[in-house]
């Protein structure tokens, strides 16, 4: 990744007319415990700083404000052709075939992929918690894609590995779904006991998206470094603070 100021530019190998950009806290105008490029309008801050950061992220992109399309995530399946309408649609994901449209999702723990058909002609962008991955919000936006195996994906800044600590609903919820020995085997290895706190277990969102990547063909998978509970410097983190801001990662063609 390049890092410009407030901005993280993820490197991978998408087409040339494919663009992303994904934020951290830096460069805002909000204020504590928001502080400071808070793009979530849902979680207490001021509506005004809010604005104020979203025109600053357009800019930033060289898109009109109107051009972002935001949701209202709800940990689901659902997954929405983003437009240009200023609708806020109720989805976790969205796709877009059309130029200077940008699919947005925010996070502040759950894993944002971003994936992109590899002759340009298609993006999207997936709010991927556990609940979201579990349902299968993987699949149902790569299925509107022509050619899933044609697709690319990268994954954003979430909760690492060694800070992810679930009870065994969220193990049960992964590995009670119908694989292969050789998937399922896979899943386990995404839960390791939690040394210190008995019951409860590390999962590894990466490794889960992976799994869920390459059970529909996407092998051509990139990013995964950060851990925003650890990383309190540069990303907000929902399991570490409880009321705090949102980032957004966000792609578009051109």
């Amino acid at each position: 990744m390049t890092h410009n100021e407030s901005f993280i530019i993820p490197q991978w190998a998408a087409p040339n007319n494919v663009q992303t950009l994904v934020t951290t806290r830096l460069g805002g105008v909000s204020l504590a415990p928001y502080d400071s490029f808070n793009l979530g309008d849902h979680v207490g801050d001021c509506s005004g700083h809010v604005q104020k950061n979203r025109q600053k992220l357009a800019r930033q992109c060289q898109l009109p404000d109107g051009s972002l399309q935001w949701l209202n995530q709800v940990h689901g399946n659902a997954s929405c052709e983003a437009r240009t309408d200023g609708v806020v649609r109720e989805a976790d994901a969205s796709f877009t075939r059309i130029r200077n449209t940008a699919c947005v999702i925010m996070t502040a723990d759950c894993l944002p992929v971003l994936l992109c058909d590899k002759r340009g002609r298609q993006v999207a962008a997936v709010h991927a918690g556990w609940r979201g991955l579990a349902s299968g919000i993987i699949e149902a936006t790569l299925s509107t894609f022509p050619l899933p195996l044609n697709v690319s994906a990268w994954l954003g800044p979430a909760i690492g590995p060694s800070a992810f600590e679930v009870g065994d609903e969220v193990v049960d919820a992964f590995t009670s779904l119908p694989m292969s020995d050789e998937f399922s085997q896979l899943t386990r290895q995404a839960f390791v006991p939690h040394v210190a706190t008995k019951g409860k277990w590390l999962a590894d969102l990466y490794l889960l998206a992976r799994i869920r990547l390459k059970l529909m063909g996407v092998t051509d998978v990139y990013g995964g470094e950060y851990c925003t509970w650890r990383d309190e410097s540069q990303f907000y983190s929902y399991r570490r603070a409880g009321i705090t801001g949102r980032m957004a990662s966000l792609i578009w063609l051109t």
